[in-house]
């Protein structure tokens, strides 16, 4: 029986030794394995990002020509002559703005594509029951306001402490006026 104790440990000392290689190689594939997903994860992210910025860009252009200053327009020597308004609008209803909202419905947050939706379904209510210009814009402006917020906590600002409003106020002098504070 003396003996049986040197023996037992030379096999566990052994099936250790041929363990540890093999221990190690598994968890490195695991840990190989959890880190190429992550890296997969975060270039894929990192290429949504770069599509997700171009698709909103696109999208609020005509919303920027819409809104800004009739002297910031007329500055630009190329649109002397030309209505913002209609250039807008046109934007609006052209081929490359239907394009990028629907890449906007594949490739935007769930956020931001119901608060796209929200403006285009008060656009499309618009023709349909004519309001006050007054309330036309303060109702266009809230809607652009969330689209706008949404669209910052997509691009990595989620706890963001800004309202619809605040997300205005840069471009528009009286924002507080329209607001209504």
């Amino acid at each position: 029986m003396i003996d049986a104790a040197p023996n037992w440990l030379a096999y566990v000392t052994a099936a250790g030794a041929v363990a540890t290689p093999i221990l190690v190689a598994i968890l490195g594939g695991i840990g190989w394995r959890i880190r190429s997903r992550i890296d997969r994860r975060t270039e894929l992210e990192r290429k949504l990002r770069e599509d997700r910025i171009e698709i909103y860009n696109e999208l609020l252009e005509p919303f920027v020509i819409i809104f800004m200053s009739d002297d910031a327009w007329k500055s630009d020597p190329k649109n002397k002559t030309r209505d913002k308004n209609a250039m807008g609008a046109k934007h609006l209803l052209s081929l490359d703005y239907k394009r990028n909202a629907f890449r906007l419905a594949v490739l935007g947050s769930d956020g931001v594509l119901r608060a796209y939706n929200s403006l285009m379904q008060y656009f499309f209510l618009l023709n349909d029951k004519p309001a006050p210009e007054e309330a036309r814009v303060k109702g266009m402006l809230e809607r652009i306001g969330v689209l706008l917020l949404e669209i910052r906590k997509s691009m990595g600002n989620e706890a963001t402490s800004l309202d619809r409003w605040e997300m205005l106020e840069w471009f528009m002098t009286d924002m507080k006026v329209v607001r209504g504070k």
